[in-house]
């Protein structure tokens, strides 16, 4: 079930015997976009990776001191800051962060500390205050970080009243996304980003809502997680009911730089693993899984029709009629259906495409290094000449919850959620028993694995 090409280079490599994305893409009514014309070919070698990256709490404490502290990472969304005085918090391992609107309309970022006797000045993770007040001793700052006074000022004749005030991060937006970063010496967010908003520049997020947001624990290590959905190898064992309609081994991988990868999985299509699936099977397996079909109801796909084609047609009616414009006169049938997701190193995974575009974000659950949280975004299109929908409120999971246990994610996504947290806790319980102490990756379809870790060790080497 493989097969060696040569690429441009004169490279010859080994790939899944079937059809590739840009073959497909080959077949497509409308112009392609550069940006999924790109495919970047990309090996990194073959060396293993120490299973103390997931184990080690020297590790993580590494990654604190020496990543965390030094990436642009996303806070929230534009739109949950959008008036003056909103804030949200953001916490990452032992930091914590706020951003919020100023009197201008800018966004400013702060570490989230009173710099009397170091309360947390927002104990709520988002809101809206006039001004930034300690609850302990009544210290404030207005939303400029300038510092307003204290009660008993008298008794502090050592503050400079002009110094005192809030150390600000760095700040920035892209996509309708805010982000921050701790480092003020380090490159711009434009800079970091590297091709990304380029490739996004056509999909532009930041006409978007947020219509589902949901926040769960994992007993796993933050890495373990990310890993699990930057790579599509694992559809065979741990999805198999969705092989009928996507393509897995035949999945392209494409690096950038150090911060940006991309997997991009073709949908509508059987998978290589499996022979003789009628289009019938694809298209009525596919939309039962979407929730798109009435009970008792099937399709039957005109002949000379694929599956592809036929479930593009419906999807470009399905969306074109909620976003008010005709997605069939310029968009592929991939934007409308495939899996395009990017990734900006270390944990911001945003899907391209017209469908509705979903985010993962992972982080360390507090400041452990054996769990974690896994956040699942999804974002919207609406109609330009109607008001933008309010941003939906975060659903949060217990450890033991599932993801199909949220309103939202009842249907078979959240079930192919599931099957992906069942496997999360046993790669922790795993890992230690591991004679090797080293974790083995596949050169082609895990090489996005391979190249996060080789950005994380710069950073921890640096």
């Amino acid at each position: 079930m493989s097969r060696t090409i040569e690429l441009e280079d004169g490279r010859e490599v080994i790939r899944s015997d079937g059809e590739t994305y840009q073959e497909m893409l080959d077949k497509e009514p409308n112009p392609v976009p550069d940006a999924l014309r790109e495919s970047t070919e990309t090996f990194l070698g073959s060396d293993n990776i120490s299973t103390d990256r997931y184990l080690a709490r020297d590790f993580h404490d590494l990654e604190v001191e020496k990543m965390w502290s030094r990436t642009w990472q996303a806070v929230c969304r534009e739109t949950e800051i959008a008036k003056t005085g909103d804030f949200f918090v953001y916490d990452i391992a032992k930091y914590s962060l706020v951003v919020t609107r100023t009197e201008n309309g800018d966004i400013k970022g702060y570490h989230n500390a009173c710099l009397h006797r170091g309360r947390a000045l927002r104990s709520v993770e988002s809101g809206r205050a006039r001004e930034f007040k300690c609850p302990f001793h009544g210290f404030r700052w207005n939303l400029e970080g300038d510092f307003l006074g204290a009660p008993c000022q008298w008794d502090f004749p050592h503050i400079n009243e002009e110094e005192f005030s809030l150390p600000q991060v760095q700040v920035d937006t892209w996509g309708g996304w805010v982000f921050i970063n701790m480092d003020l010496e380090a490159e711009s967010l434009q800079s970091y980003m590297g091709i990304l908003p380029q490739h996004f520049e056509r999909w532009k997020p930041e006409n978007t809502f947020k219509a589902l947001h949901v926040e769960k624990i994992i007993e796993c290590n933050w890495k373990l997680a990310w890993e699990a959905f930057i790579e599509s190898y694992h559809t065979v064992a741990t999805h198999p009911q969705i092989m009928s309609y996507l393509g897995d081994s035949n999945s392209q991988y494409d690096c950038w730089g150090d911060n940006v990868s991309r997997t991009i999985s073709p949908m509508g299509v059987v998978s290589p693993h499996l022979e003789d699936v009628p289009p019938n099977q694809t298209v009525n397996e596919w939309l039962e899984h979407a929730m798109a079909l009435p009970d008792g109801e099937s399709i039957d796909v005109p002949e000379g029709m694929s599956a592809r084609e036929y479930l593009a047609d419906f999807y470009y009616k399905t969306w074109s009629e909620q976003y008010g414009v005709d997605l069939a006169e310029f968009c592929t049938q991939s934007e409308i259906m495939d899996s395009i997701l990017y990734s900006l190193f270390p944990n911001f995974a945003p899907w391209a495409g017209f469908h509705p575009n979903l985010t993962y974000r992972m982080k360390p659950y507090g400041d452990r290094h054996d769990m974690c949280t896994m956040e699942i975004i999804f974002l919207m299109r609406y109609p330009e000449d109607q008001p933008r929908p309010a941003d939906a409120p975060v659903q949060k999971l217990d450890k033991d919850q599932l993801f199909s246990e949220a309103e939202g994610l009842e249907g078979g996504l959240g079930k192919v959620f599931d099957q992906d947290f069942s496997n999360l806790k046993m790669l922790q319980k795993g890992l230690p028993n591991l004679r090797s102490g080293e974790v083995v990756l596949a050169n082609y379809q895990e090489v996005r694995i391979r190249h996060f870790h080789q950005t994380l060790e710069k950073y921890i080497n640096a």
